[in-house]
């Protein structure tokens, strides 16, 4: 009998088991390996593998010189507080700001509604997660179309939160918080690794020790130096200059893309206003770029300078800032001399532009306004050259020039066409003339001369195709509007005069074709021209027919370490011809008579006759309607006066033009004649100024002789 064979232990199933475990197994080594030796290398530099983030850090903006190398706009350094974030949470970012609160003041920023519920609900986790029971988290789960769509039912919770957060909640804010809260709001403006401003007004030199005393608990604080803009002249052309952002304000929203395309980051302070817009890219300069290695958790490995980047270029101004200040000085004398002597209440400004009527350098951008300061509430002189082209007025008869030279050529009238000067009367209309009756029989420069309306009357009605017979009607062609604006715009009148600055005003265009009108407009009280446009005007007519582009900006500098010197030219500014006016032989020197015989025996005499410098010149009053700021009181506009000069000077070689302007003079009969006792008081200011410049080199330069000569004296007689 054979022994009973023993059954295994182990069943099979557990065999079968223990296989795949054994299967598994092998194939997990062999796995192993293919990762180990196999692509080792590649995840070896998976791991490894950095990112490249390059950051812009700004650089001070360029600044302004007059043209004889006057420093009028600078940058000065101030302590400045910055945070750049590394990628750290919320929740870290917060804890450096309370700490850095309790290093620095700060004033509580405008923060928004918004910013302080956020806050609550970081302070207020639990109290923020009762907001929104239970139940109605189960509903909104149950809504969402993808049940696992965790981040839109997280923002639908949140939206919930925020909404649910009461006023009495957000009065729980003490000023601690909201003090802490203005920091970090600072802190999350700003880029991933690229410096944030938080705080450089009134940083103090305690606060910036201290800060930098603690930075290594103040992870992503640095203390650095910020700069500001600083004027030499506070209330001169300030109004020109233009205005910076700040870094609360950052680029404006309506330019946001603009330069962002650019290279900009958000809070980066660009020019909003006038000089510092229109000159932004140059004056910018090129920030420095960082390049920060990252690892994949964002953590930085090193950091690397890849240019250390450039202050912004300077810009040299065609402005002379000594005859500037002179000139706005003898503006406020006459405003408020003329206010004394019989100005109406609705006298408030006046203007002066000076002109190198060949090449379009502006050398004087002079506007004053009489108003209220609205912080102290008492009525001040400020500067108002911004209004010597974003404001326009009739003003009268300084236009005449342009009237004779439209006439010659239409070809109505030549140098040698004479009109008897006498009131004209139109059927159904009032009697029109001269300011006194009956001038005799002019030739244009004897028109020029006396200021004939008369004259420019009949020329404006045959250049409408039209004839006059007294007590009839009048007829012309309306197209004879469109003549008589096309030829002014050729001077530069009623169109831009293509000054490197925004805003630019072209002036008013009359609507009505009442041929009434068109003798209106040939004597300047239609349309309204700005005092930049007078000043192209006369400048077109002293060199001879070249409209000249107008421009502030003389030249652009590299910029130097040394404050006291100019940098290399970068780009000379060079005049530009808009347009050549079309014009016989005589034309012109016809014009320019008549306008040598107003300052020497016309209307302009009293003031220019024996005037060493020879000017020329153009007198201008019109009968005009107020339209300033008292204007809503009124229901009707009243009747004012408008004056206005145009000049150059000397007569046969102009190295000077000028316009001058005193909208709302007076009512009524002329009780002064401010715009003539200006422009008189500033070229003679010219002249002196540059007079005295002369001999100062003049007697330099013999100076510098003498001291040379006694220094080779000294030395022969050592020898």
């Amino acid at each position: 009998m054979q022994p009973e064979k023993k059954k295994s232990h182990v069943p099979f199933r557990v065999n079968i088991i223990f296989f795949a475990v054994f299967l598994m197994f092998s194939l997990l080594v062999l796995r192993l390996g293919v990762v180990q030796i196999v692509q080792g290398e590649t995840y070896k530099r998976e791991v490894e593998k950095t990112e490249d983030v390059v950051v812009s850090h700004s650089v001070p903006r360029g600044r302004m010189f007059d043209r004889n190398g006057q420093l009028i706009v600078d940058n000065i350094p101030k302590n400045a507080i910055t945070y750049t974030n590394y990628g750290v949470s919320t929740k870290e970012m917060l804890e450096v700001a309370e700490r850095l609160a309790l290093l620095i003041e700060m004033e509580p920023r405008k923060i928004s509604e918004r910013d302080q519920k956020d806050y609550w609900l970081i302070r207020n986790p639990e109290r923020g997660d009762k907001k929104v029971p239970d139940e109605e988290r189960e509903k909104i789960k149950e809504k969402l179309k993808d049940k696992s769509d965790r981040k839109e039912y997280d923002q639908k919770i949140y939206k919930l939160k925020l909404e649910r957060i009461t006023e009495a909640d957000l009065q729980e804010l003490t000023e601690q918080d909201l003090e802490i809260l203005s920091i970090f709001v600072a802190f999350k403006s700003g880029y991933a690794l690229t410096p944030q401003i938080v705080k450089n007004e009134g940083v103090t030199d305690e606060e910036f020790a201290v800060v930098s005393e603690n930075l290594e608990y103040l992870p992503g604080v640095d203390t650095t130096t910020d700069w500001e803009r600083t004027y030499a002249f506070d209330k001169t052309l300030r109004t020109i200059i233009g205005k910076v952002t700040d870094t609360k304000e950052g680029i404006p929203a309506e330019k946001l893309e603009y330069f962002l395309s650019r290279d900009y980051s958000r809070n980066d302070r660009v020019g909003k206003s006038y000089l510092e817009a229109q000159y932004e890219e140059v004056l910018q300069g090129k920030k420095m770029k960082v390049k920060n290695i990252t690892d994949k958790a964002g953590n930085i490995l090193k950091t690397e300078v890849i240019s250390n980047g450039q202050s912004g270029k300077d810009l040299v101004l065609t402005v002379d800032m000594d005859l500037q200040l002179s000139v706005e000085k003898i503006i406020e004398e006459e405003l408020l001399k003329a206010k004394r002597g019989g100005g109406t209440g609705f006298l408030d400004r006046a203007f002066v532009v000076l002109m190198d009527p060949n090449t379009g350098e502006v050398l004087t951008m002079a506007g004053k306004l009489l108003a209220k300061n609205e912080e102290t509430g008492k009525t001040e002189m400020q500067d108002f050259a911004a209004g010597t082209i974003t404001t326009s007025y009739n003003v009268g008869s300084s236009v005449k020039g342009a009237t004779i030279l439209t006439g010659f050529q239409q070809g109505v009238i030549t140098p040698n066409t004479y009109i008897t000067d006498r009131p004209l009367k139109i059927k159904d209309t009032p009697q029109m003339g001269s300011h006194s009756n009956n001038l005799g029989t002019l030739n244009p420069v004897g028109a020029l001369r006396v200021s004939s309306n008369v004259f420019m009357f009949e020329t404006a009605i045959r250049i409408g195709g039209g004839k006059y017979v007294y007590n009839q009607p009048l007829r012309i062609k309306s197209s004879a509007f469109n003549t008589f604006r096309d030829s002014f715009s050729q001077f530069g009148l009623g169109t831009r005069t293509g000054i490197d600055l925004p805003n630019e005003q072209i002036g008013f265009k009359g609507e009505s074709t009442v041929p009434g009108q068109l003798l209106f407009f040939s004597i300047g009280q239609y349309d309204t021209y700005t005092p930049m446009q007078l000043a192209q005007y006369v400048s077109t007519i002293a060199n001879g027919g070249n409209r000249i582009q107008a421009h502030l900006v003389k030249e652009i500098r590299e910029p130097t370490l040394d404050k006291e010197q100019l940098g290399p030219v970068f780009a000379e500014i060079e005049p530009q011809i808009l347009n050549r006016l079309d014009l016989e032989k005589g034309w012109i020197e016809t014009v320019q008579r008549g306008f040598r015989e107003v300052v020497t025996s016309g209307t302009a005499s009293k003031f220019f006759a024996n005037k060493d410098y020879l000017p020329a010149g153009k007198t201008g009053t019109a009968e005009a309607f107020y339209d300033g700021p008292k204007r809503s009181q009124y229901k009707e506009p009243p009747s004012v006066t408008n004056l206005s000069f145009v000049g150059y000077a000397p007569y046969k070689d102009p190295e000077v033009a000028m316009s001058v302007i005193v909208p709302w003079a007076y009512t009524g009969k002329a009780s002064h004649k401010a715009a003539l006792s200006i422009g008189e008081r500033v070229l003679d200011t010219y002249f002196e100024l540059k007079k005295t410049r002369e001999e100062l080199k003049l007697n330099g330069h013999a100076s510098s002789q003498i001291d040379e000569d006694q220094e080779q004296s000294q030395q022969q007689e050592q020898e």
